[in-house]
């Protein structure tokens, strides 16, 4: 095979208190990439938000990806002629830019895995994952909370980058999310920028003790656990301010049954994990709370399933 499309779905990275290790895959939205091989040229871009996506091999996330893919089961070749001369990549956005809902992760993921499967390549997912760091990296950083659940589905902790080791969790069949996104334009990047790099001792204790119980309430479909559990002490109160009404979503969607709601990634979307049968009860909730502020207001199941071919 010389082409191949894959579809990636986006995600929810930090899931409140597990700033960089957890993830949440989102499904219904996501990116499509298709890759083929033996020629090259610009990236081609269609869909929400194109306009905002580098078309050039070497500043797009998904065609940085592919290159990585490339190198990686071509190394023989790609030290005689440039990875990216072989490469035309063409994405279909289905995520905004910069709207905390994984997009340059989802991209990385299904550019990794296209270039793979185009090559006849069985990669396996944390060879996906080593690529698509590569084109994360570009956009935002150096980490997995995204990557990982976008490869894999559902929920996942990233405990380890070198060497990669990531651990799926179960989800609860009947939980899903509400998620608004306002019309703001948040960069990762930036907001990484206002975070401390040391904390002290007392907060980042309690914030251990937060995500290991939410990851518990996952796995035994404690709704009242989350509730006490999904409580950020760190990214959130310091990027609370960038999202118009950020405290009255917050309050609307907990008022109105959710078992927990904060910050998805570096924002501006807000997500709320809830009981599906009150997900547009909590989605209605959220979008009166945020006023007059353009917006978009999503329910959605949590994907099971990460990337996959198309």
């Amino acid at each position: 095979m010389k082409r191949a499309t894959v579809f990636a779905p986006g995600s929810i990275g930090n899931v409140g208190p597990g700033f960089d290790i957890l993830g949440l895959a989102i499904d219904g939205i996501g990116d499509r990439v298709t890759v083929e091989l033996g020629k090259s040229g610009p990236v081609i871009v269609r869909g929400i938000d194109a306009e905002h996506v580098p078309t050039d091999p070497a500043k797009n996330a998904a065609a940085i990806a592919a290159a990585a893919m490339l190198r990686r089961v071509e190394p023989a070749l790609s030290r005689l002629e440039p990875t990216e001369s072989r490469l035309y990549v063409t994405i279909e956005k289905g995520l905004p830019v910069s709207a905390g809902l994984g997009g340059s992760a989802s991209s990385s993921v299904a550019g990794a895995y296209a270039a793979a499967l185009a090559s006849s390549i069985d990669a396996r997912p944390n060879e996906i994952m080593l690529a698509a760091l590569e084109g994360e990296i570009a956009v935002s950083g150096r980490h997995l909370d995204n990557i990982a659940p976008i490869t894999l589905g559902g929920l996942v902790l990233s405990r380890s980058i070198d060497p990669i080791d990531v651990v799926p969790l179960p989800v609860p069949e009947k939980w899903s999310l509400a998620l608004i996104t306002p019309r703001v334009r948040i960069e990762t990047k930036k907001a990484r920028a206002i975070l401390p790099d040391k904390w002290e001792r007392e907060s980042w204790v309690q914030q251990m003790a937060n995500a290991s119980a939410l990851i518990v309430a996952f796995m035994t479909g404690d709704g009242a656990l989350a509730r006490r559990a999904l409580d950020d002490l760190y990214a959130e109160p310091r990027r609370a301010s960038m999202i118009p009404h950020f405290a009255e979503v917050k309050r609307a969607a907990l008022d109105a049954g959710a078992f927990g709601c904060s910050i998805s990634g570096s924002g501006p979307t807000i997500f709320a994990i809830v009981d599906t049968s009150t997900s547009r009860y909590c989605a209605d909730a959220m979008r009166r709370a945020m006023g007059d502020v353009p917006c978009e207001v999503r329910e959605s199941p949590i994907a099971r399933k990460g990337a996959h071919p198309v």
